[in-house]
């Protein structure tokens, strides 16, 4: 989802005892015990695209535990509770689409505006001491359930009326908690990571704003030049761009002590959260100035080539705000040239989170198409508007062959932009063979969780367990993680292992020394690894 600024910046010095060390330590992977019946074949690697694309629809064969599992998911469908319980416990993949400051659960947002000593206003904004005249202590609501409450409602879409738009209501609340989030991004992180894992996902890439007041004052210093190269060239000049990465590196670092503190990970009881791996993406303000946005651009792939712990550029924002549209072809373009310098950074771009009567009918025309084909984005976030583009069956075929992914937050759309059920395009896409992968994008504000998400599809869309199982296959295989994956093929709509593993029972805890060492050398096929296991486990218990 999109948003206004997710981080801010206090202008104060971050405690010492918040500093040093990076997010490296979270990407150790623990391989859990368990046996699962091999996939079946994939498509043939050096396939042609076309036919990968094709293959991508057929079904694949299903195992027997994957069989006895389906015919359990169908016996619960009249069994709310235990359905419930079944979508906790399924494994499901990695969380691709999330805002940081916008995942932390709003309790959580609360707790850190009262030990930061923050006042609540009367908008219910989250402002600085000493409380004033018009303000209370966020503390009184420790305390006050019905100032709790209140907050709770202000902060999220909390028993927000059905029927109404949420639009407003869910962009507003990032500005009344804002405060709250300045500092605490470790400890935002700690809130987060640990919801990840203990909803049984194996992998998190969130949105930050890395050095956002440097990159501002940078943009401001050089000024904007309408080419590209010479405004590229000016942002490098002596050594300043690369300041501001190192800012943004120190800012990872501090990141780290913190994360690591409030999730006890040095102690002898870690919080879940410390074993997640966990990946940035920079996000770039798209409603802001042409240099600005440019410099932060620049600054999230310079950043992504030297820091292994960010690996992508987003761009977030409403995508229907007046400038955000009225700069839309621009920022396109912007991406495209900075690929050519920075070509070891990855770009996911929302694109598409629009819907009829929220802009103009020609803004439903070209934002997936441009994301795709002009900046080359490799994921698109949201891609609501995907019908309303011009030929959109050959953009969605496009798509398919170029293996570019869509994540799809269904709680967000809806709230946001009133797009549901048949209104959606996730069956437009699966249709056409589109990549998709599952998310949660702002969980704490939409008060939802990826369990929510998964059952939402699963009984909307009527997907069974391997639909739903392939879902949280894909949402692994389309992640910015390190190395190769763990199955052959370009397009791993059938899910046969690379020939490393292939005569290995996949996710056992005893690979061949030839697989062991693959995984050993491939973090992403290791995380897949890891999730196979757990799928062994959940189908033993749900046969």
């Amino acid at each position: 989802m999109i948003s206004t600024l997710r981080t801010a910046h206090r202008p104060r010095t971050l405690p010492a005892s918040l500093r040093t060390a990076g997010l490296g330590a979270l990407a150790a992977l623990t391989l859990l015990p368990a046996i699962p019946a091999a996939a079946a074949p994939a498509t043939t690697p050096g396939q042609a695209p076309a036919a990968r694309s094709a293959a991508r629809l057929l079904p694949r064969a299903v195992t027997p535990a994957e069989a006895r599992t389906s015919a359990h998911l169908t016996s619960l469908r009249n069994d709310p509770a235990r359905l419930k319980t079944f979508f906790k416990a399924l494994p499901k993949g990695g969380d691709l689409h999330n805002h940081l400051s916008g995942a932390v659960t709003t309790e959580y947002l609360i707790k850190l505006a009262a030990e930061d000593r923050l006042c609540i206003d009367a908008t219910t904004t989250a402002v600085a001491p000493p409380c004033g005249p018009g303000t209370r202590p966020a503390a009184d609501a420790e305390h006050d359930a019905a100032f709790h409450r209140r907050i709770v409602r202000a902060w999220s879409m909390q028993d927000f009326p059905a029927g109404q738009s949420g639009h407003d209501q869910f962009f507003d609340t990032f500005g009344k908690f804002s405060m709250a989030t300045w500092y605490t991004r470790g400890k935002m992180l700690a809130n987060v990571a640990n919801t990840v894992a203990e909803q049984n996902q194996f992998y998190l890439e969130t949105l930050v704003t890395p050095a956002s007041e440097s990159s501002k004052a940078l943009a401001e210093k050089v000024g904007y030049d309408a080419d590209l190269a010479a405004l590229h060239r000016k942002l490098l000049a002596g050594g300043q761009l690369d300041r501001v990465v190192d800012e943004a590196v120190k800012e990872a670092d501090d990141t780290d002590v913190q994360f690591r503190a409030a999730a006890h990970c040095d102690t002898a009881r870690p919080d879940p959260g410390c074993g997640l791996p966990v990946r940035w993406v920079s996000q770039v303000s798209r409603t802001s100035s042409p240099v600005r946005v440019f410099t932060q651009m620049a600054v999230g792939m310079r950043l992504a080539e030297r820091d292994p712990r960010f690996v992508a550029v987003n761009l977030v924002q409403p995508e229907d705000a007046p400038t955000a549209l009225a700069d839309y072809s621009l920022q396109m373009r912007m991406l495209k040239y900075l690929r050519g310098q920075y070509p070891d950074s990855h770009l996911t771009l929302h694109a598409g989170e629009l819907a009829p009567g929220l802009v103009k009918p020609q803004d439903l025309t070209f934002h997936i198409r441009e994301a795709v084909l002009v900046a080359g984005a490799e994921r698109i976030g949201h891609g609501v508007d995907l019908v309303h583009e011009d030929d959109w069956r050959q953009l969605a075929r496009t798509m398919a062959r170029r293996d570019v992914a869509v994540e799809v937050p269904f709680s967000s759309n809806k709230q946001i932009l009133g797009i549901a059920g048949d209104d959606h395009p996730f069956d437009a896409y699966r249709r056409y063979g589109v990549p998709i992968v599952l998310a949660t994008d702002d969980p704490g504000v939409s008060r939802i969780d990826i369990s929510h998400e998964y059952q939402y599809a699963s009984t909307t869309y009527g997907l069974g367990y391997v639909e739903l199982k392939d879902l949280a296959r894909a949402s692994l295989e389309y992640a910015f993680s390190e190395g190769r994956s763990l199955w052959a093929g370009s397009v791993p709509s059938r899910y046969r292992p690379v020939g490393a593993c292939l005569a290995d029972r996949l996710g056992s805890d005893r690979p061949s020394a030839r697989c062991a060492r693959y995984l050993a050398a491939n973090p992403k096929a290791a995380t897949e690894w890891r999730q196979e296991a757990a799928f062994a486990v959940f189908e033993r218990g749900n046969a």
